[in-house]
């Protein structure tokens, strides 16, 4: 079992397999030019896959794939079905764009593949290609529809700005409840990398928006899960992820690994340590002893609380995946 040293369980890595992103989202990573860390300087799936053994005989059960966009790395699915053939039972998930979906779904399926988070900022085509700088929408929703089909599990992320998309609450919340989609509206992370004087909706502004048509209630949040949830009356359930709520991190069951190996302990704080030279020697207790000096400097709360609303975090999330 894994303890941090605020003395919470962690069994939840995310993996960023890179940070290379088809997109150009308004709150990521605007005006990075579109470019890509040498090959040499990554991870092989092989020296990824060695660390990822070590946290699982550690007590990691749930894996997520991030990126940047994990789909622009070749030989995605044999990378989870490594993963899978492992440990059966683990929880194997993905967070993507959507853009790459469709050619992809059946081969994650086929590996082990469970869930899929998918960004969904809008239904207008204009708006969409005003948050991704790209003509996106088509190509996402026909990725949305291609993971329904092959039968895995869809959750759609928004994040609600206001001025460009913000009045789409509503849309967006019914394009995903009548596929069954469970849905998460993330409150916009301050980062220096997103695009200057962008301000998000609250999570108290996107349930005012809901309640405008339906009647809900407060479920709470489950386990170590960062979203809030509310449940309509006919048992649909939407979340919101409130990175400013004082709870927010109480239970954080998370850490993170780059595609360049740095084992992060919290998203909002730059510190990490690399554990590159430990995996490409084969050292694997070198691997786990790392792994738990991270955990036991595991910050105890973010800076986007609501007693710091103008704490502004240096993370890329291009690297992390959020």
């Amino acid at each position: 079992m894994l303890i941090d040293g605020h003395g919470r369980k962690v069994s939840y890595l995310r993996v960023s397999v890179t940070e290379r992103c088809n997109f150009r989202c308004q709150y990521c990573m605007p005006e990075k030019p579109f470019s890509w860390v040498p090959k040499e300087n990554l991870l092989s799936f092989e020296d990824l896959f060695l660390f990822i053994k070590v946290a699982i005989d550690e007590g990691i059960t749930k894996i997520r794939i991030t990126g940047g966009e994990p789909l622009l790395r070749s030989d995605l699915d044999k990378f989870i079905e490594m993963i899978n053939n492992h440990k059966s039972g683990l929880d194997l998930a993905l967070t993507t764009n959507g853009y790459l979906l469709k050619e992809a779904a059946l081969k994650l399926k086929n590996a082990g593949l469970q869930r899929v988070n998918i960004s969904l900022d809008s239904l207008k085509p204009s708006i969409a290609m005003q948050m991704a700088q790209k003509d996106v929408l088509t190509k996402v929703q026909e990725g949305i529809d291609e993971a329904l089909h092959v039968g895995l599990k869809v959750k759609i992320n928004m994040v609600p700005i206001k001025g460009i998309n913000a009045d789409e609450v509503l849309d967006v919340l019914e394009y995903a409840k009548q596929r069954g989609m469970s849905i998460r509206f993330i409150e916009y992370m301050e980062n220096k990398f997103a695009k200057e004087k962008l301000q998000g909706l609250s999570a108290l502004e996107v349930q005012a928006i809901i309640a405008q048509k339906y009647a809900f209630k407060e479920i709470g949040r489950e386990g170590s899960s960062p979203a809030h949830l509310f449940e309509f009356e006919d048992g649909y359930r939407f979340g919101i992820i409130d990175p400013h709520k004082h709870d927010f991190c109480e239970d954080c069951n998370r850490i993170r690994l780059t595609a360049e190996g740095m084992l992060i302990p919290c998203l909002y704080f730059d510190e990490a340590m690399s554990i590159k030279d430990s995996v490409q020697k084969g050292d694997v207790q070198g691997a786990a002893d790392i792994l738990k000096e991270v955990l036991k400097n595991k910050p105890e709360k973010n800076k986007w609380t609501e007693d710091d609303q103008n704490e502004t975090s240096s993370r890329a999330f291009y690297e992390t995946g959020g």
